[in-house]
């Protein structure tokens, strides 16, 4: 649904902050090592609890901390439903305080009691995405609980309740909106949602409704720095806006008037995001406290910091009576059983006996009692609830739209955080091609070599890389090799390997070469011009800033010449590239956007691109990650294919212009050889060429966030699954495929 978007700022948001005070924030106490993103806090007359989310692979899902505990926060529980990003905090719902969690490997809503950890009921509301932001609104007038829950530029609001010992979530209404959230805040005397990217400083403001039409959305204003984290703090009259800057907590009244700021002193280079505030005076906290997740060179973990000396430093009303347990009548509640209890109701203004009704999301009919779902199931499927649909065999992903295929194999566990793979051809027999993968995660990163089978044959250490390809028969000297490229973010560098005749990796002269100063490399791919032979090496920037060299043999050792600089797409955010040397592209992802193509030869016109897809067509959503491209046995045949994060599925389109939509497909589990489905995919690529027995059609290789074992649980280590081309295109499409093709030729 679209939304309309007030782009004024707040005249009082730009008042100077020349004369506003400055304070400490000293660390009260901290947990140990967790990976960190966000915090919620929970009232308690006797022991507080704080919760932070756990985003590691083997660990992921939530722990609970003792809030008025130690220096070193006690951890009272830790429970691991898979990687999670997102935590936030509800009370007396059903006469419990609620952790609502949404997990990152299914996209589950699973709610826990705050005091147990146990969990409650089922998992419920499954909302695929990759969600990036969470944040609960009670209505101080009706005592209803809402959620509003932020992903790649949209928000969908849920009403959480309880009857009868039984929870549910239900979809309000899903809106759009102008970037990707990473943190949100409800200001209750404003009744206005607050939400940030952190790529940036604007603040964007909605106002917190009971309504099913999409919400006003306006930049409210700028804070001095990128925003990291918000909160608000309901107080006496108005409540304050907490902002996290980096290592900076400002305040802010609602209408974004700079108040003071509040400085975290710790450590070097520390940032705080994830921001949750706990107001009643506890044993150890009078004043209450700021609560957040930590980056520092230390490392990363959840802390605390009391308000008392801040406030006071900064001359701010103290609030400790403020308590989110206190219920609310719903008396007044716009749910009525009129509307069967799935819609507002709306009094007659001439006949108050009379209601019309406001239908949630995937509800129907005069009184709300139909269920809808969304596309119909996409004709794949029946409707069995509100946007809840029972697909048929082959078919699933949002309403039934995305055909399901089964990984065939996958790699040995290895590494930490991994993104991309390429497929080198082996140029003496293709069943003993390999296939190369990256790690960029600082723990364990670098390239690894795997046989077809998935077995790890090497590791070598690289700089945190995030893509790599193939570079066939270059010429380097007297010699010619074959190259695996990857730009380093660890020192913003070009790495180059080369590749020995068994498919493993080895060192090679000039095979780390710069970059302009201030660059900071993200993803890569590489190009060779069929009109003058030369190799270039794409490289991007998160700017959306490419640069283009030229690579050559100098002196025994691998030389490049930046030859061209361009900003690709609108300047989103960029990653994944693939080029088509036959038609002289290069086809590229803008993560929030589209997919373009623009021409790759050094002097072809990058002022503006071809558009293959837009995030919101009907066909594409984002985020759009890996890009790779199936040779044809001509240069109008063959297919692009793009990895699209958010909904862990993945389009096909033809490689020849205008680049026609071909299908969408999404990758399940192999339950017969144990090989878990792909959820987060990020990195992929493919080949047509047939590789000896094991995948006669070709290969895809794809990038698994979540790599969950057969026995349960997720490994800390990644992997990458293995799908046959022919699972995915069928028999018709397979002809457009070159299976003799040869990247030597």
């Amino acid at each position: 649904m679209k939304t309309s978007y007030l782009l004024t700022t707040s005249l009082a948001a730009s008042a100077t902050a020349a004369a506003i005070s400055e304070v400490d924030l000293p660390i009260s106490a901290r947990s140990g090592e967790v990976e960190s993103d966000s915090t919620a806090v929970f009232y308690h007359d006797v022991q507080p609890v704080l919760a932070g989310n756990d985003g590691g692979a083997s660990t992921g899902g939530f722990r609970l901390f003792d809030l008025n505990g130690e220096t070193l926060l006690t951890e009272k529980g830790h429970e691991t439903p898979g990687r999670t990003k997102l935590v936030t905090a509800v009370h007396n719902i059903g006469e419990k305080s609620l952790v609502v969690t949404i997990a990152q490997p299914d996209s589950y809503f699973r709610l826990y009691d705050a005091t147990t950890a146990e969990q409650v009921g089922e998992p419920l509301a499954r909302t695929l995405g990759d969600w990036s932001a969470l944040c609960s609104w009670k209505s101080q007038s009706s005592g209803e609980q809402y959620l509003y829950l932020f992903g790649k530029k949209q928000t969908v609001q849920h009403l959480l309740r309880e009857s009868n010992g039984t929870y549910e979530i239900i979809e309000i209404q899903t809106f759009e909106n102008p970037v990707e959230a990473t943190s949100c805040a409800v200001s209750l005397s404003a009744e206005t949602v607050y939400f940030a990217t952190d790529d940036g400083p604007e603040i964007y403001a909605f106002p917190a409704a009971e309504a099913t039409s999409p919400p006003q959305i306006s930049v409210l204003g700028k804070a001095e720095d990128d925003v990291t984290g918000l909160a608000a703090y309901v107080g006496i009259d108005s409540d304050y806006i907490f902002v996290a800057e980096n290592d900076v907590i400002a305040v802010y009244n609602t209408s974004l008037a700079l108040l003071g700021s509040m400085k975290v002193t710790a450590n070097e280079d520390i940032e705080v995001k994830g921001l949750s505030v706990y107001q009643a005076s506890t044993q150890k906290y009078p004043s209450g406290v700021v609560a957040y997740a930590t980056k520092s060179d230390s490392g990363k973990g959840f802390a605390v910091s009391s308000l008392e000396t801040a406030f006071s430093g900064l001359g701010l009303d103290l609030n400790t009576s403020y308590d989110p347990r206190t219920t609310s009548s719903k008396s007044n509640s716009p749910i009525c059983s009129e509307c069967n209890s799935s819609g507002f109701c709306q009094k007659g203004t001439s006949d108050a006996s009379k209601v019309s009704c406001s239908c949630f999301a995937g509800f129907d009919g005069d009184n709300c009692a139909k269920f809808t779902c969304r596309n119909d199931c996409s004709a794949h499927g029946k409707c069995v609830g509100a946007n809840m649909c029972e697909c048929e065999e082959g078919w699933g992903g949002l309403y039934c739209t995305f055909k399901v295929v089964r990984p065939v194999a996958e790699t040995d566990a290895h590494g930490g955080d991994g993104d991309d793979p390429a497929i080198w051809i082996s140029p003496t027999d293709k069943a003993e091609s390999r296939i190369i993968t990256t790690t960029k995660s600082e723990e364990g990163a670098g390239l690894s070599v795997f046989d077809l089978d998935g077995k790890l044959l090497q590791s070598i250490d690289a700089g945190e890389p995030d893509n790599v390809d193939v570079i066939y028969n270059f010429q380097a000297g007297n010699r010619t090799i074959d190259l695996a490229y990857a730009a380093c973010r660890t020192d913003n560098t070009l790495c180059l390997f080369e590749i020995t005749t068994n498919g493993t990796l080895q060192t090679i002269a000039g095979g780390s070469q710069p970059t302009k100063d201030g660059y900071k490399v993200y993803g890569s791919c590489v190009y060779r011009s069929r009109k003058s032979g030369k190799q270039y090496l794409f490289v991007n920037a998160k700017s959306a800033e490419y640069l283009q060299y030229e690579l050559s043999w100098v002196d025994d050792a691998l030389k490049t010449t930046l030859v061209r600089n361009f900003t690709g797409g609108t300047g989103g955010q960029v990653e994944g590239c693939v080029s088509d040397e036959a038609n002289g592209w290069i086809i590229i992802g803008e993560e929030p956007h589209a997919l373009w193509r623009y021409g790759a030869e050094p002097d072809d016109d990058s002022t503006e691109g071809f558009l293959i897809g837009e995030v919101g067509d009907g066909n594409m959503y984002a985020d759009v990650e890996g890009v790779t491209l199936v040779e044809g046995p001509s240069a109008d045949k063959g297919f692009i294919i793009v990895s699209q994060q958010g909904v862990s599925a993945y389009n096909v389109y033809r490689r020849a212009a205008p680049h026609d939509y071909v299908e969408t497909f999404t990758i399940y589990d192999n339950s017969e050889k144990g090989v878990d489905g792909v959820t987060n995919t990020d990195g992929l690529t493919a080949v047509g060429a047939a590789l000896g027995d094991a995948f006669p059609g070709g290969l895809l290789v794809t990038h698994d966030d979540a790599n969950q074992l057969p026995d349960g649980g997720t490994s800390d280590q990644a992997s990458y699954k293995l799908v046959r081309l022919e699972d995915i295109l069928g028999e018709d499409l397979m002809k457009d495929v070159d299976a003799n093709w040869d990247p030597r030729m």
